[in-house]
């Protein structure tokens, strides 16, 4: 969180983040992960190791729940820690900023890929270059098992 202090909207530079969500505490469960940050108002920023240590996420301006379409505002980027931070903001080309049901949870989107997915056990995910946020794939590969995920949001 430190380190991605600076990227966030200024508005929330100096507010305090608590963990909403530990795959390490609360299990491999995304209705869970959504039951847990079911915040009003609240931003969320997912952190995902991978069991390649790589480390990634996504901010998201407004909390992270289950939706029957894409929801979000230009607010919300994806980001790489691989070697040092690396941030991907929204392009203006679509707004596929974030999209989830009970079976997966989609981080920018367009033309049939995804910035970011995560499947409903939390096990698996993938990342491909979309149009949302012109981003490079945020693991070494596109498709990457999760070892741990933490989302935290506004006190």
């Amino acid at each position: 969180v430190p380190q991605l202090g600076p990227q966030l909207p200024p508005r929330l530079t100096q507010q305090p983040w608590h963990l909403l969500y530990s795959t390490g505490r609360d299990g491999f469960s995304l209705r869970t992960l959504y039951r847990s940050g079911a915040r009003p108002d609240s931003p969320a920023l997912l952190f995902i190791r991978d069991t390649e240590a790589q480390a990634f996420g996504a901010f998201s301006a407004t909390p992270i729940r289950s939706s029957s379409g894409f929801y979000g505002t230009g607010e919300t980027f994806l980001f790489s820690f691989c070697p040092e931070l690396k941030v991907f903001r929204w392009t203006g080309r679509n707004d596929f900023f974030v999209n989830g049901d009970v079976n997966l949870l989609m981080v920018g989107g367009g033309s049939g890929r995804f910035g970011l997915w995560l499947d409903g056990d939390l096990h698996h995910g993938g990342s491909q270059p979309c149009e949302t946020f012109d981003n490079e794939t945020l693991s070494q590969r596109e498709e990457f098992c999760i070892q741990d995920l933490e989302m935290w949001g506004l006190a």
